[in-house]
């Protein structure tokens, strides 16, 4: 069954479009990542997002091994249709291969010359107790 709707998106070289996942309620960004056409028409039919991971080279359904999915409320694209945007619910509150809430914990903090990246966020659940 052909989606023209997923034609409307501008996959890049790789066939693959980036996506922020934004908690609904709190607007947290909790993580970004990558998706396919296959990824992307499978988070619509599942409502439940579904990646593509570069580095295994194969779908990924987040929670498929740590059991934090995330449901998906929405899903928007932005004006230049490079971009996709999931409102999600993260089940367990955990984002985070880290264990942490969101992905993005680290912030920047001094000037240019001292500064430095500093962990703003705590580990809600030790990693090692995440993946078996």
């Amino acid at each position: 069954m052909t989606h023209a709707w997923l034609d409307k998106v501008k996959w890049d070289a790789a066939g693959l479009v980036p996506v922020i996942a934004q908690e609904s309620g709190s607007n947290d960004v909790v993580m970004f990542a990558w998706m396919n056409r296959e990824a992307l028409q499978q988070t619509l039919a599942l409502r439940r997002a579904v990646y593509w991971s570069r580095s295994r080279q194969r779908l990924w359904f987040k929670g498929e091994e740590s059991g934090h999915v995330q449901r998906v409320h929405e899903v928007r694209l932005d004006c230049d249709a490079d971009v996709v945007l999931l409102k999600i619910e993260q089940v367990g509150g955990i984002a985070c291969h880290t264990g942490r809430h969101s992905c993005f914990f680290q912030k920047f903090e001094g000037d240019a010359d001292t500064g430095d990246w500093v962990s703003v966020e705590p580990v809600l659940k030790d990693p090692e107790h995440i993946y078996k």
